[in-house]
Formats: C-alpha cells, sequence, structure tokens
C-alpha cells in the first residue's frame, strides 16, 4: 500500500511540472501514454524544462533530490540545460530528532556519548538526505564532527530505486528515452547510494586522499580532515572538525585579501594532481565541499570534505587522456581520433578521416575564442558526445572526470574570470607524461610487476617449446609458398624474440630481489 501512495505521489508531481513535454506522446508505450494525458489538460509551462525537472525532484525528496545530482554528472547523456539546472539542487533537508542521532551513534559505537565524548552536542550542525551531522568534542579535548545515516533510509531507498527501476524500464521503451539510458543511470544511482550509507567506505576515502596530499611538497595545497578510525564504522563516522571560509563567500575571501589568481590555479593544480599523479579524485566537489584557508593570501589553501563519491582511472585511460588532451591543445586532431582508436574508446574499425572531420567541427570553433573564454571541460564534454555516434560506450570513471573537470574550471572561473586552464595543465601534463616514459619509472613497474612475473618465471620454457612448436608447423605449412632460404631466418627470428623476453623477465625478477 505505501508503495502505491508513493508511486501515485510520483505520478502527482509529474504531472503537475509537466514533464510529459520531455517526451513524444506519439512515440510513447500505452502505459505512458494513460500517464501524460491528464498533464495534456493543464495549462502550458511557463519555466524551462530543467526548472520544471529539478523542481519535481526537491518536491519528491532527499532520494529523488540525490537522483538528480547523479544526473548532473553525466552530460554525456543529459542535454546542457538540464544539467545545468541540476547542478543547483542544494542536499539541506530537515534534520531528525537529536535523540534518535543519538541512539544510533551509542548503538554503533556501543557505548553512551557521555562516555566516549567530553562533550556532545545535541543539536544538529548540518542535515543531507542519506546523514546528519553533529559537532563534538573528544575525551582529550580534540574538536570532531560526528556523522551518522539517517534512521530507515535503507528502507526509503530500496522503495524509491524499486519504482525509478520501473520508471526507466518504461522509459527505456521510448525511441528518445533510449538514447539517455535510463536503466544504466538508475543502475549508477543504485551503486553510488548504496556506497553513500556506508561510512566507512567514505571513511577508507578520507583517509586516503588525506595520506595522498600529506606530504611537504603538497601539504598547502589540499588539507583534509583526519578520520578517527576508533570512533568510525559502517553507520558512524567521527573526522576532525575544520574552521574555513566556504569557496563561495567571495566577500569574505576578499576581506581576507586572498590572491584570486593563486586560488583558481591553485585548484586546477590540485584536480590534475589527483587524476594522474595519485589517480584518486574527489568526483564530489560541487562548492558546498570546499572551504579555504587564507591565513597567507598570497598562498591560500584548499579544504576538501565529504568524500563519498571518489573517482579513479585505468592506467591506460590516464595515458590516453593525457596524450587527448595535449593533442586538443595542439589542435592535431587526427591524432586525437587515433588516439580514441588505440585507447579502445571508439571500436578499431572507425574510419579516421570521417572520425577526424567530426572532431574538427566540434573544436575549431571553440579555438577562435580567446583562451581565458574556452571551457576545457565542455570541450572534452563535446568530444565525448561525438564520439558516442562513433559506438563510443561511455565509461563511469570518465563520466566522473569530465563532471569533475567542469566542476573545478566553473569554480576556478567565478573566483577569476580569466583564469587559462591550460596556463596550467599543459607544463603539469609535460612533466606527467616524460616522468611516465623515463628511465626511473620503468625500474618502478619493474619493482611493483616483478614478483607477479618471477612467479610465472618457471612456467616459460614450457611456453617457449611450444611457442617453437607451433612456429615450426607454421614454417611447414608456408612451405610451399616460400622459397627454403627464408624459412630458417624467421625461424630463428621468433626464437631471438622469445629467448629475449624470457631473459627480460629474468632479468626482471632479478632487479626485483635484488
Amino acid at each position: 500500500m505505501r508503495r502505491i501512495r508513493r508511486l501515485a505521489k510520483i505520478i502527482r508531481v509529474f504531472q503537475r511540472h509537466r514533464l510529459d513535454t520531455f517526451f513524444n506522446d506519439q512515440k510513447l508505450p500505452p502505459a505512458l501514454k494513460l500517464l501524460v494525458k491528464p498533464a495534456q489538460l493543464l495549462p502550458e509551462p511557463k519555466r524551462s524544462r530543467g526548472e520544471r525537472l529539478r523542481l519535481a525532484l526537491e518536491e519528491l525528496g532527499p532520494v529523488f533530490v540525490k537522483f538528480g545530482q547523479l544526473l548532473s554528472t553525466r552530460p554525456d547523456l543529459v542535454p546542457a540545460d538540464i544539467v545545468s539546472e541540476l547542478d543547483k539542487l542544494q542536499d539541506n533537508v530537515p534534520p531528525f530528532e537529536p535523540q534518535q542521532f543519538t541512539d544510533i551513534v551509542e548503538a554503533a559505537l556501543g557505548d553512551s556519548v557521555d562516555n566516549l565524548f567530553g562533550h556532545f552536542s545535541r543539536k544538529p550542525l548540518a542535515s543531507a538526505s542519506v546523514a546528519q551531522v553533529h559537532a563534538a568534542t573528544l575525551k582529550d579535548g580534540t574538536e570532531v564532527v560526528v556523522k551518522a545515516i539517517r534512521p530507515g533510509i535503507e528502507k526509503t531507498i530500496e522503495q524509491d530505486l524499486l519504482l525509478l527501476e520501473t520508471v526507466a524500464a518504461l522509459v527505456a521503451r521510448t525511441t528518445e528515452g533510449r538514447r539517455l539510458r535510463p536503466e544504466e543511470i538508475v543502475q549508477d544511482y543504485r551503486t553510488t547510494i548504496l556506497d553513500e550509507l556506508n561510512l566507512q567506505h567514505e571513511a577508507a576515502n578520507t583517509s586516503l586522499l588525506r595520506r595522498n596530499f600529506d606530504t611537504a611538497e603538497l601539504g598547502g595545497l589540499l588539507y583534509v580532515p583526519e578520520v578517527y578510525w576508533d570512533y568510525s564504522n559502517e553507520q558512524v563516522m567521527v573526522t576532525e572538525r575544520i574552521y574555513a571560509t566556504p569557496v563561495t563567500d567571495v566577500a569574505a575571501l576578499s576581506e581576507q585579501k586572498t590572491d584570486f589568481k593563486a586560488l583558481a590555479e591553485r585548484g586546477v593544480e590540485i584536480f590534475f594532481t589527483q587524476v594522474f599523479d595519485h589517480n584518486f579524485f574527489h568526483a564530489d566537489m560541487h562548492p558546498g565541499n570546499i572551504f579555504v584557508d587564507a591565513s597567507q593570501p598570497n598562498q591560500p589553501r584548499y579544504l576538501a570534505v565529504d568524500c563519498a563519491i571518489m573517482g579513479t582511472l585505468s592506467d591506460n585511460d590516464q595515458y590516453y587522456l593525457a596524450r587527448n588532451l595535449l593533442a586538443i591543445f595542439r589542435r592535431d586532431y587526427r591524432q586525437v581520433a587515433e588516439l580514441h582508436v588505440l585507447s579502445g574508446w571508439v571500436p578499431e574499425q572507425t574510419p579516421i578521416n570521417e572520425f577526424t572531420s567530426a572532431i574538427r567541427a566540434v573544436c575549431e570553433p571553440i579555438f577562435q575564442r580567446p583562451l581565458s573564454e574556452i571551457s576545457y571541460g565542455h570541450i572534452l564534454v563535446s568530444l565525448f558526445r561525438t564520439a558516442r555516434r562513433f559506438d563510443m560506450e561511455m565509461q563511469p570513471s570518465l563520466v566522473l572526470l569530465q563532471k569533475t573537470l567542469l566542476n573545478v574550471e566553473g569554480l576556478g572561473r567565478q573566483l577569476h574570470p580569466d583564469l587559462d586552464l591550460w596556463a596550467t595543465a599543459h607544463p603539469f601534463l609535460e612533466r606527467w607524461l616524460k616522468r611516465r616514459v623515463s628511465p626511473s619509472a620503468l625500474l618502478e613497474k619493474i619493482k611493483r610487476y616483478g614478483p607477479e612475473w618471477l612467479e610465472h618465471f618457471p612456467q616459460i620454457p614450457q611456453m617457449v617449446y611450444r611457442s617453437l612448436q607451433q612456429i615450426e608447423r607454421l614454417e611447414n605449412t608456408l612451405a610451399t609458398s616460400r622459397p627454403p632460404q627464408r624459412r630458417r631466418p624467421l625461424l630463428n627470428l621468433l626464437i631471438g624474440v622469445l629467448i629475449g623476453t624470457a631473459i627480460g623477465v629474468a632479468l626482471a625478477a632479478v632487479l626485483t630481489v635484488s
């Protein structure tokens, strides 16, 4: 019965905000046509479609707000006007009862808050769709924040997920809806929201991000609060409390005489450091999660919270993304097309000349503008959209990356309108690619993978033997079509390659052991 009432409310909200205008009703399946008909009797909508969708999601509650936030991370699938509106979705919801919060913390940590903390505030510090935060101090006086999952949220999320999956299946039956791949989006949402329900997952992400920047070289760029593992588990997370200026409070940052050019450029540097040096990047870098320590105005430092959503790239994606960015900025469109094929992002049979022409049509008009007006995040989104015409399958990691780049670049331009992202990115990518192919990088790879090679080394003689047998059979098969004198050099060449490979593995194993 509850599910039926919930579905009825969704239908009423759908109709009131005229979401029927998103679809061509002539192509809708019968079940959706029945849903659309009553809505068409209402007046024509005055608001934009993106605003109407945002308002509908806000009215449906926290789970749908989260879903809208995820949709805003899919600019490869969702039209730009809708993405820009969904970016405005806020995650502030009414807090639940303080006593409920206290009960959850005590049950999760196995003791009363009075025994666990020196002071524990019953008043919420912040409240979001999935969790709530209260201030506290540890017994030694350390100020912390305590985060706990909303009571009963799991059941609510599961019910709404089932409804979303049903709606997605219906939408996927339409021609226009199928293009948006709604079922895939809902599955991504299921994974994301269920990960957020596990605070130990978020705590581990926070701890790793903090460790990545906890060095003399990078410590001045980004600060991440410390996780107190003795007080953290799947239901509760306790972290260091930070005091800093929200990055959106430009007036306060101006009063502190913050160098906005340095602040914007440092944001870009943090992004590229996370993506390429650490291969672990904060994928939810909206302004609400970012703060600024401007105690040294000429060297402002960022502070980041809420590490529930993090991104990583495969080794190949890292390499080809860096080369793609360099090729784009050099306007070498053919290399961009070739790299897409080499990386496996588009099928091998993709016509290079046709693909090159499509890429040129997207990028060339953009580069006619001044550098300060070029959005490289939008270039990447446009490029991936173009590649979709050539059967490019977007991977979630690349989607998170392009969304994060859009956030970082948009934030940077708010702080410093003349930000030239390329001036910061270009030397960084050049250095990264040089380091990647340096002898020291090769030695590091040998040390890392050497033990695995050493483990398989005893199997190599048998593999060489079988390969030689196959080569001999091949030579016999080709004997009738090749001059006899050419048979033996080919065999010798292949034997040399196999033996050389075996020697290389042995050498790598020796280097690893030593």
